[in-house]
């Protein structure tokens, strides 16, 4: 049968709204962190042996974002869509998700990405594995399988560290685990043509509504704005000693040195 790996893919807001948060084609896109999670699931399952599915939540507009890992290579999209899932905040979230991948059970492997790029708190894949009652490993940036376990390595704090694993397990993938491919035509076609991308609702996640939406969040995301940094530079003149000591007085004069 070979390895059932599922990875869950987030639409990112890529432009600060002015009512409110909305996502759509137009405002959102596929986490970046997430590409490399499905590079990693899509190698593994062509090593390996085996099938990738792509697991998301969010409005019907956001679909695409499937499209997009379908295209990758992974084999089947199915997308978390319920008006009562609106306002989830990373637990809520997360209670949706875990709900989803015991549908999808036997699986093998949840891969995540580290963080998203609009929220960026790297909790969604730690608290999804708490929910599966799942090893996890967060930031992982090699991996190697060995009989039936899987062996990791991540660097934390400048410590290289290794794990082994038995399945299943769940990993949030660091970025410099893999590159993640190149969309060809052909791959973007299948996606759009050849694959449909499967719609639950909450109720065929079988779960109390009051766990999810605005309900089921502790927090709540009060506005979302883009931060602009005004930056200025100043260029140093006159020979290397005198370029050094300007820099030191300015050093000085800014409180870092005393």
């Amino acid at each position: 049968m070979g390895l059932h790996i599922i990875v869950c893919i987030k639409s990112v807001i890529t432009k600060a709204p002015e009512n409110g948060i909305v996502r759509s084609a137009d405002t959102a896109a596929l986490n970046p962190f997430d590409r490399p999670a499905l590079e990693v699931a899509i190698s593994m399952a062509e090593k390996q042996g085996g099938t990738v599915t792509a697991v998301s939540m969010g409005p019907p507009s956001c679909a695409f974002i499937l499209n997009e890992a379908m295209a990758m290579g992974a084999d089947r999209g199915i997308l978390l869509s319920d008006p009562r899932l609106a306002d989830s905040d990373t637990l809520a979230t997360s209670t949706a998700l875990a709900a989803a991948i015991k549908k999808l059970a036997p699986f093998d492997l949840v891969l995540f990405g580290t963080r998203t790029y609009d929220s960026d708190t790297g909790q969604v894949g730690p608290q999804t594995a708490v929910l599966l009652d799942a090893p996890l490993v967060t930031g992982v940036s090699g991996f190697e399988f060995i009989d039936t376990r899987l062996r990791v390595d991540r660097t934390i704090d400048g410590f290289g560290e290794e794990y082994e694993l038995s399945l299943p397990a769940a990993l949030t993938i660091n970025p410099s685990a893999a590159a993640p491919r190149d969309l060809l035509l052909r791959g973007i076609e299948e996606s759009f043509t050849g694959k449909e991308i499967e719609i639950l609702a909450l109720d065929d996640l079988g779960i109390d509504p009051r766990t999810v939406g605005n309900s089921g969040s502790p927090t709540r995301v009060l506005s979302l704005t883009r931060v602009t940094r005004e930056r200025k530079c100043e260029f140093l003149t006159g020979t290397m000693d005198e370029q050094a000591e300007e820099l030191v007085e300015f050093i000085k004069k800014s409180g870092l040195i005393g």
